[in-house]
């Protein structure tokens, strides 16, 4: 039902005055950019009209009327005054179809892209005049027969079509234990936190000199013993032993005197 707005207007009257004949016979003659402009703004009101018929929220009028706006120029470039009909007559459905493409597009929750948009909306209407005339549901061989679909692209536009609506997270999926949907969309990963965590040490490894980075990475990160790490570098045991202990020392000031590390 459409809301109450400032921008209401009663409709146009029917009639083209003979200035506006005189117009539209002029630019259907001439095509004349200035002549398209004028009757733009003589029939805006009539777009006005369009958009009030289509409002439904105090907001959203503006958009309404660039909308209707577009199909009025539509049907300022396509209308033949000499087939006898008023321009007011020929343009109102122009400027309402494209408002309800507008509110279609628009309601979708996933827009697909156009070509399976437009299949979907066909499988849909097609599925529903099925329905009616077979008392069932019609198969997705008897809808690709009837769209002119291959069965695939009948899949492919009934998985589109439920991207009209999202579903709320809190729409409850137990009724025991009032779980809801967003319960189960997620969990705590715990590999963000691995991350994390060689990111700090690569960081704080950065301050050490090379020797001694490269003695930790042997003792963590390949689990030598220290008396193979002397053995790979040529080092003793007890070396080995002291530069473990003066470089974790050194990480542990690190780590205690700069509260963020990755900062």
């Amino acid at each position: 039902m459409p809301v109450s707005s400032p921008h209401r207007t009663t409709r146009p009257t029917s009639g083209d005055s003979p200035a506006d004949r005189r117009l539209l016979r002029r630019y259907a003659a001439t095509h004349d950019p200035g002549t398209r402009d004028q009757l733009a703004e003589r029939y805006l009101p009539l777009a006005r009209f369009a958009a009030n018929r289509y409002q439904r929220s105090a907001t959203e009028f503006d958009d309404l009327l660039q909308v209707a706006s577009v199909g009025l120029l539509k049907a300022i470039d396509r209308f033949d005054p000499g087939r006898g009909v008023t321009f007011a007559g020929y343009a109102l459905p122009t400027m309402f179809g494209e408002l309800r493409r507008h509110l279609r597009d628009l309601g979708w929750a996933v827009q697909p892209p156009r070509d399976l948009h437009d299949s979907a909306l066909r499988v849909d209407r097609t599925e529903t005049e099925l329905t009616n005339r077979l008392g069932r549901s019609p198969s997705v061989g008897e809808l690709a027969d009837a769209c002119d679909l291959d069965p695939e692209a009948i899949v492919e536009a009934r998985c589109a079509l439920a991207g009209r609506q999202a579903t709320p997270l809190s729409t409850p999926v137990a009724h025991e234990d009032a779980t809801e949907l967003g319960d189960l969309m997620g969990t705590d990963d715990a590999d963000y936190e691995r991350v994390e965590l060689r990111t700090l040490a690569e960081t704080l490894l950065g301050h050490l000199p090379k020797r001694e980075r490269q003695i930790i990475q042997l003792r963590f990160g390949e689990d030598l013993t220290q008396k193979e790490i002397g053995e790979r570098l040529g080092l003793s045991q007890m070396h080995v032993s002291r530069v473990l202990r003066d470089s974790l020392a050194k990480l542990h000031e690190l780590v205690r005197t700069q509260p963020d590390p990755l900062g």
